[in-house]
């Protein structure tokens, strides 16, 4: 236990640390945020064809609400967490790597859910898009991280062990 909670301090001050950095944000967390918004504006677009996204922001043509993508809201923090848990597990690399793919993706696909329903809810109520947005989503999204968490766990301790070869 305390290996595991010694890595994986290790690891999220490492990569909060470096997600904070001029580079990082520069070069991978703004384009991802703004893909994010692209991605949720594509996405709604389906049912509604009056969204649109500008940067970090999703619009609404129509009447002029629009959500900004900030960071804690594009899914980076809570995928930091899930992958320093899984790094700091006892798991082989490539069982890590398939945890961190799988479980990133869920996060998104959780964290795209999110946005839309909020950018909806603020248009309809700004009380009910605080709330859902400041405490709702918050602990969902948290909590996605944690299932998600708990599967893979359960899924590698399920894994046959690998051989040990003959020296």
């Amino acid at each position: 236990m305390v290996r595991f909670a010694s890595i994986f301090l290790a690891v999220v001050i490492a990569l909060f640390a470096l997600e904070l950095t001029q580079p990082v944000q520069r070069s991978v967390v703004i384009p991802f945020t703004e893909g994010v918004a692209a991605v949720s504006a594509g996405v709604t677009k389906a049912f509604d064809s009056s969204v649109t996204s500008h940067g970090n922001m999703l619009m609404n043509s129509r009447n002029g609400f629009a959500v900004s993508i900030e960071a804690g809201c594009n899914g980076v923090e809570a995928s930091i967490l899930l992958v320093a848990a899984m790094l700091a597990f006892r798991a082989t690399w490539r069982q890590r790597i398939a945890g961190i793919l799988i479980g990133v993706a869920a996060i998104q696909a959780l964290n795209l859910v999110r946005i839309v329903s909020l950018f909806y809810l603020g248009q309809w109520s700004m009380a009910v898009f605080e709330w859902a947005h400041l405490y709702l989503w918050q602990v969902l999204i948290m909590l996605d991280v944690l299932v998600v968490w708990l599967l893979w766990m359960r899924w590698v301790s399920r894994a046959p062990a690998p051989e040990a070869s003959a020296a």
